[in-house]
């Protein structure tokens, strides 16, 4: 989801999916427990290969696929027929869009200035 928008260096681009990822812990910290618990069952879901397969349509393991399967994976689910796998996209995509623009660094992306002082 965050494809070109991450730098392309190696090192650079760990160290943007890690301070990517501890913003998203913060996003999922803030929502209640009962949201908290049915994101956890989403992505141990998710995680699992028969839950990948038959919720992604993606067959191998998020880490061993490619630019090309995620997005191909990604597309199946916003595209879907099924409420449930269009549902389980935008939820992934809004939790990601709300880590990746909380951070300042990203605003420029957007064309967004940042607030203005009142």
């Amino acid at each position: 989801m965050l494809d070109g928008s991450l730098p392309t260096a190696a090192a650079d681009r760990e160290a943007a999916l890690d301070a990517h990822l501890k913003r998203l812990d913060g996003v999922l910290g803030a929502f209640p427990a009962a949201t908290q618990a049915e994101l956890s069952q989403l992505l141990a879901l998710l995680a699992s290969a028969p839950g990948r397969v038959m919720l992604a349509g993606l067959g191998t393991d998020w880490a061993d696929a490619s630019v090309v399967d995620l997005q191909h994976a990604l597309q199946g689910m916003r595209t879907s027929r099924l409420a449930m796998r269009q549902q389980i996209y935008h939820a992934l995509r809004d939790l990601t869009n709300a880590a990746f623009y909380a951070d300042p660094a990203s605003w420029s992306l957007m064309g967004y200035p940042g607030p203005q002082v009142v």
